[in-house]
């Protein structure tokens, strides 16, 4: 029994998607991309102390001795177990000798009952950071291939091929969703960017292959005399119910673990987590709404023989 007429509402489901990856680029020409050292360059400099310290206090000191921006972050050193406060530093030039010397002065002074002790110091080269995302876009063109090729093989009973390609819009889809949470939530990208785009990837085509695999069962099972719009939906509203429990499942756990680096202040967690969370809502999303719906209007403007 069809609950929801997918095929029908295609169009709002569309709109919805259109406006969000509009409001992403508008932001994105508006404020810009907040872009991690790794990809920007700059200096990186830590520090070992005893006791608390406030990183908001301590980042609006470094800040004042700079004149400029900076990312702090704490956490403990797995060898000695003492507390660490790291200064990220973007900049094209780096930190020179004297204004390190300045700082590391400055902040001793200011946080001289906290046993404040240099550990290291380094210079991030942007180049490996551009050359790392360089290869991950190819693993992301690849992967887009191999599954166009995966699903007009084991689909091709329902023209795989055509299949295969709207597979992988709705899978570009869920990636330019994952670019507007960092964008609009200021979230720097990094290697964590790329991490859930390509998890995001092997996670997304899963709930599609369900649906389309339904698709091609019942192709065997309903009338010739079926249309291949009534096919499709009925086909997805068979798989609602597994694609939404499934995903609910997921949704909560990465939730839990976005909350608990969020009340701890884990910045490198929840810059996955969260952004993930959104990739697996977007993933059911667009494979109920987005992958059948635009195949179905493939289907519908050039007809063929397997319609």
């Amino acid at each position: 029994m069809v609950r929801f007429d997918f095929i029908k509402n295609s169009k709002f489901y569309f709109a919805i998607s259109l406006s969000l990856i509009a409001l992403a680029f508008i932001f994105t020409a508006v404020f810009g991309v907040k872009l991690d050292i790794e990809f920007k360059g700059g200096t990186i400099v830590k520090y070992s102390y005893s006791g608390e310290i406030s990183s908001d206090e301590f980042d609006a000191n470094a800040e004042k001795i700079l004149g400029q921006s900076v990312d702090v972050t704490q956490g403990e050193d797995f060898t000695t177990h003492k507390k660490t406060i790291q200064i990220s530093l973007v900049s094209e030039n780096g930190l020179t000798a004297d204004k390190q010397f300045e700082l590391t002065k400055s902040l001793k002074e200011t946080y001289s009952s906290n046993e404040l002790e240099l550990v290291s110091s380094s210079d991030v080269n942007p180049s490996s950071g551009r050359d790392f995302f360089n290869k991950c876009l190819v693993a992301v063109a690849a992967a887009s291939l191999l599954i166009i090729l995966y699903i007009a093989w084991r689909f091709k009973r329902i023209s795989g091929w055509s299949a295969g390609v709207m597979a992988v819009v709705a899978l570009l889809h869920d990636i330019l969703m994952v670019y507007a949470t960092f964008v609009i939530f200021r979230i720097p990208i990094n290697a964590n960017f790329m991490a859930v785009v390509l998890t995001i990837l092997g996670y997304s085509i899963n709930d599609t292959i369900v649906i389309y695999d339904r698709i091609r069962e019942n192709k065997k099972i309903m009338p010739k005399t079926t249309s291949v719009r009534e096919l499709v939906n009925v086909s997805i509203n068979q798989s609602l119910t597994r694609s939404i429990n499934t995903s609910l499942c997921t949704v909560m756990s990465t939730l839990v673990v976005s909350v608990i680096a969020l009340i701890f202040g884990v910045e490198s967690i929840l810059s996955f987590s969260f952004p993930m969370t959104i990739g697996i809502i977007s993933g059911a999303y667009s494979s109920i709404c987005i992958a059948g719906p635009l195949w179905v209007l493939w289907k519908e403007r050039k007809p063929s023989k397997s319609k």
